[in-house]
């Protein structure tokens, strides 16, 4: 096209419409008026990259395998064996070893909360129908993927499920600025809220301005009415930094959450809420803190001078 004034008033025109349907959309929340054309979207191009992903991912058929896990009762025992399976089929070589440890640690964590999920795999980094910090997954409609679903890895939380294609969905990520969930505090079980911030730790608002908390704390999801979008007990991330109350209502910490969102790969899709909060079974335990060196104390006793004609030498007058 020329570089006429016609073309250049289409191309503002067309930014100005850009920016029109994001302010919509983004003020709509759940019933934006263009989340049906997001879904089909999702619809069209999911397939795309799903094919796309499966032709150069050797692991991508391996992840049907867990899909289909088994009932809640006696969750750990079933997915050990379905790991097991799975590392039978993944092979020895270095990718395939990667996603056999991150397969093996999110289904212990999945076991540990008594979570039911489906696995996944990231195919698309960044989805097309926003600017959002988003992920798209293997997993759709036909997995029986639903909006609102906790999303989750073997560190801990990644985010929560916001669009559902018949064969892919994608994951609003924990970091983004538009993501908040209810945490709880472990052992003290304080509340708070924690909203994304991009690639710095995320900011929790306590509830209670006089909170005792500190560096080294850790939280959990609290969990959401119905389980949707948050199911509790997931691992959110380790507190870093504290903010002085100031007599404040609220106070807030800064958090870095346990998952990396850069390198994401293997993740879970909670289809099925435990019976009961798990509370903090789902953290990983605490690192043993350095053992104390032993230390031996010699206590050395003078002794007095020899008596009058005592020979030192031998004891003898």
């Amino acid at each position: 096209m020329r570089d006429t004034r016609e073309s250049r008033l289409l191309l503002v025109l067309l930014i100005a419409i850009a920016f029109a349907l994001i302010t919509v959309d983004i003020r709509g929340g759940e019933e934006s008026p263009v989340d049906g054309a997001r879904r089909a979207a999702a619809t069209v191009f999911g397939p795309v990259e799903n094919g796309v992903a499966q032709a150069v991912d050797p692991i991508g058929n391996a992840i049907g395998a867990v899909r289909d896990s088994g009932e809640r009762h006696d969750r750990l025992a079933v997915l050990e064996r379905e790991n097991a399976a799975l590392k039978h089929k993944l092979g020895s070589d270095d990718r395939n070893r990667s996603g056999v440890r991150q397969l093996d640690k999110m289904l212990k964590r999945a076991g540990a909360g008594q979570y039911g999920i489906k696995g996944a795999e990231v195919i698309a980094i960044g989805a097309a129908q926003g600017f959002s910090w988003t992920v798209t997954i293997d997993a759709g409609s036909n997995d029986g993927i639903k909006r609102d679903m906790t999303v989750l890895n073997g560190d801990g939380l990644v985010g929560r499920v916001t669009t559902v294609g018949p064969d892919t969905a994608t994951v609003l990520l924990a970091n983004d600025p538009d993501f908040t969930v209810g945490t709880r505090l472990e052992k003290t079980d304080e509340l708070g809220f924690a909203t994304g911030q991009g690639d710095r730790p995320l900011r929790v608002q306590m509830l209670n301005g006089k909170a005792k908390v500190k560096a080294g704390d850790r939280l959990v999801t609290f969990g959401s009415q119905a389980a949707k979008p948050f199911v509790p007990g997931v691992p959110v991330g380790t507190v870093v930094r504290v903010d002085p109350s100031g007599g404040d209502l609220t106070r807030t910490v800064y958090v870095r959450p346990y998952a990396g969102f850069t390198k994401l790969d293997i993740v879970g899709v909670v289809v099925q809420a435990p019976r009961q909060d798990p509370r903090d079974m789902v953290l990983p335990p605490k690192p043993a803190g350095p053992k104390p060196t032993p230390t031996v104390t010699v206590t050395v006793t003078p002794s007095g001078p020899p008596a009058d004609g005592a020979d030192p030498a031998d004891g003898t007058e």
